[in-house]
């Protein structure tokens, strides 16, 4: 299989259960709920993505051809000597489009645990250390078990409030606010929303994108 990769890089994860852990980021070009393009956003539908994934043109990005080759890249971007368990997160777009049992058994083979960022409409493959499910409103919820659920709040469609999710067999349970470019004041609003959430129903946890307050990518 060949693989393509809009870009890999070395970063602190900014999100979730594991935000300070550093890990190589690998973004797999392509999704199956936006074509990446502004033209097409109106009927998305996933809307308010907030990241490029067309093409093979990013910092470490492009077309590999085995398991192994893409493995490589991603381990000579961990720093050797530094301590700790590698760690690669498999995000996209949308990753399950392309990760499959032959790159999951590579990165393991090299060291390291592997994570993924999902928008849940595909199932994942078995192996994955880390699943983390952030499902979209108008699209079908096929991966309903894993390690972490994050969802974007608010979402306009009623299929999106937290309560549709709370039964589901996860082990951690996110609020993520909606980030609206270029709008600080209604960011904002939607950090204190969910934050009210939270605190009102404490199966959730309110996750901030730290690594835009940090200046990471």
């Amino acid at each position: 299989m060949t693989y393509a990769v809009k870009e890999i890089y070395l970063t602190l994860q900014g999100e979730g259960n594991h935000t300070g852990r550093a890990a190589v980021f690998m973004r797999f070009a392509g999704c199956n709920l936006w074509t990446g393009r502004e033209q097409d956003r109106a009927t998305a539908v996933c809307q308010f993505c907030d990241t490029d994934f067309i093409g093979i043109d990013g910092p470490g990005g492009g077309k590999f051809k085995s398991a192994d080759a893409l493995a490589d890249a991603v381990a000579a971007q961990w720093p050797q000597g530094g301590g700790g368990v590698p760690y690669v997160i498999c995000t996209g777009g949308e990753p399950l489009l392309q990760l499959d049992s032959p790159l999951i058994d590579a990165f393991h083979a090299r060291g390291f645990e592997v994570g993924i960022e999902t928008n849940g409409t595909l199932a994942a493959p078995d192996g994955i250390d880390w699943i983390c499910v952030s499902p979209k409103a108008a699209a079908p919820l096929v991966q309903t078990s894993g390690n972490e659920l994050k969802l974007v709040f608010p979402q306009k469609e009623i299929e999106a409030h937290p309560s549709r999710f709370e039964g589901l067999c996860f082990e951690h349970f996110y609020l993520q606010p909606l980030d609206v470019i270029g709008e600080p004041a209604q960011t904002a609003a939607h950090v204190a929303s969910a934050a009210a959430y939270c605190l009102a129903h404490p199966l959730w946890r309110l996750s901030t994108q730290t690594h835009k307050m940090n200046g990471l990518p």
